[in-house]
């Protein structure tokens, strides 16, 4: 029996998505649902069907939609975009509604009431690339729109998107007024033509003397020897995430770095099937110029995950890779450009993609505790990643720092458990360090926020262990291990 013959079409692809939708629900649930409702009814969905959009599919806060016309969708997005900023005018900065739009154009296969093909996926990857309130497209698309529309395009350059194996030269529509007809951001180096017939052979000679095509987050990886590791490699995957790189060139920035390195940490050695090396064995190598096989056999782990951080304004930029050591190759690489709110996004992203090239499956269980996020206030969560930083020095006058950080990170969110345990760990430091001339109360003040805090959630694994040090502290042994053993188990 001949295998069905697919249903394919030419179509323009419509990606949208609601920026930092977690953080909306979680501050204002009903609103957020009621006001999305309301711009789907009344500006949305009527501009799509005005430019003949068909809705494909919707998910809680983002939209999939085929156009007929690349034309017609871009005018569509751009109608939707300029609309939104008057609707959310008078709403707090940080309770606003914002899309991001990504438009494509290409082959599609025709599934039922669904569409699929790569032309889809482009679009969906554009879509993370745009800034909120923003609309991105490829080369090609604008194109075939840039005379018909009153807006201008910004070239942001060659951008490498997740399962594409080319990269895709990417625009950002210009919505400003001002900005209408321009194209900026372009280089065109114009030559003669024999200039060009020289350049050819000089780049044939480059690749027959051994050139490679360089990228600055793939080096080249020597790899680690098995006989050599200071341990026998255990029977699962055993990973080692290094501290992630700084690069926005302000020492101030280290504690994003840092606080990203920490929590991937911690949401992969949830899973059971990977052994992880703890984050302070890991954080033995911060700042200092490694080399992956050296970690690999200092650590006796077979995978290493290292990335960097760069942070401008409200822009975020992670890059990240997963090194099989034993190997010396790259199993896994990707560059996150997206805006500060959706950095929680861009962890749990990494982590599930870490899982998928180990090989990996979650448990039901697992996965529901990886998912597990401590906060989704990403400004308690930056309040509690400084404070942790200056904790960790131990001095009377960081100490102090620390605790008004884990502080105000609580009053931010007062169901941080992680935080507020932190805080009984100041003063236990307090009373260890003589950093206070009342170390019995300082001790007194450790305890009730153990309790507290386990009375909030029991399942925060600081707090359990802060339980534990203050009972073997007070020299009651049993009670000491039993915490740390709920603490490990955590």
């Amino acid at each position: 029996m001949a295998p069905e013959r697919e249903e394919r079409r030419l179509a323009a692809i419509l990606a949208a998505d609601m920026v930092g939708y977690s953080r909306l629900m979680e501050a204002d649930e009903s609103g957020t649902i009621a006001r999305h409702k309301a711009h789907r009814k009344e500006l949305i969905d009527p501009k799509i069907a005005k430019h003949n959009g068909r809705i494909v599919k919707t998910t809680g806060d983002g939209l999939l939609v085929e156009f007929a016309s690349v034309v017609d969708a871009v005018r569509s997005a751009v109608a939707i975009q300029r609309a939104m900023v008057e609707r959310e005018a008078e709403v707090p900065e940080d309770r606003r509604i914002r899309y991001r739009v990504g438009i494509n154009t290409g082959d599609i296969v025709i599934d039922s009431d669904d569409i699929l093909g790569s032309g889809v996926n482009v679009a969906a990857r554009l879509e993370g690339l745009a800034e909120p309130g923003g609309i991105c497209i490829p080369r090609k698309v604008m194109h075939e729109v840039r005379n018909m529309l009153d807006v201008g395009y910004e070239f942001t350059g060659e951008q490498k998107v997740k399962n594409i194996e080319t990269p895709v030269p990417v625009y950002r529509v210009l919505l400003e007024p001002d900005a209408a007809g321009k194209v900026i951001g372009e280089r065109r180096l114009r030559r003669p033509l024999w200039q060009l017939g020289t350049i050819a052979a000089a780049m044939v000679a480059a690749v027959a003397v051994g050139a490679v095509w360089w990228q600055p987050w793939m080096r080249t990886v020597e790899p680690a020897s098995v006989e050599r590791m200071a341990f026998p490699l255990p029977d699962k995957p055993s990973i080692a995430v290094l501290p992630f790189d700084n690069l926005s060139g302000d020492p101030e920035q280290d504690y994003l770095a840092d606080g990203i390195t920490e929590n991937i940490t911690s949401s992969l050695s949830k899973i059971s099937q990977i052994l992880v090396i703890a984050r302070n064995s890991a954080f033995t190598y911060k700042g200092k110029p490694v080399k992956v096989q050296q970690v690999a056999e200092d650590l006796s782990v077979r995978y290493v995950l290292e990335g960097s951080v760069q942070r401008s304004g409200d822009r975020l930029r992670v890059t990240v890779q997963l090194i099989d050591a034993v190997k010396g190759y790259h199993l896994w690489s990707e560059q996150y450009d997206r805006g500060v709110e959706d950095l929680f996004a861009v962890q749990d992203d990494i982590t599930r993609e870490v899982v998928v090239a180990l090989h990996v499956k979650f448990t039901e269980g697992e996965e529901a505790r990886v998912r597990h996020r401590l906060t989704n206030n990403l400004q308690a969560w930056e309040n509690a990643v400084r404070a942790y930083a200056l904790f960790e020095r131990f001095t009377k006058e960081d100490n102090a720092r620390a605790r008004a950080l884990f502080e105000q990170a609580v009053e931010l969110d007062p169901n941080y458990g992680w935080a507020l345990a932190k805080i009984g760990f100041t003063h236990l430091t307090d009373a260890r360090m003589s950093f206070t001339e009342d170390r019995a109360a300082s001790f007194d003040r450790a305890v009730e926020v153990a309790l507290k805090t386990l009375e909030l959630d029991d399942g925060i694994a600081d707090a359990h262990m802060l339980l534990s040090v203050i009972r073997l502290t007070e020299r009651r042994y049993d009670e000491a291990l039993a915490a740390g053993r709920r603490a490990i188990s955590l």
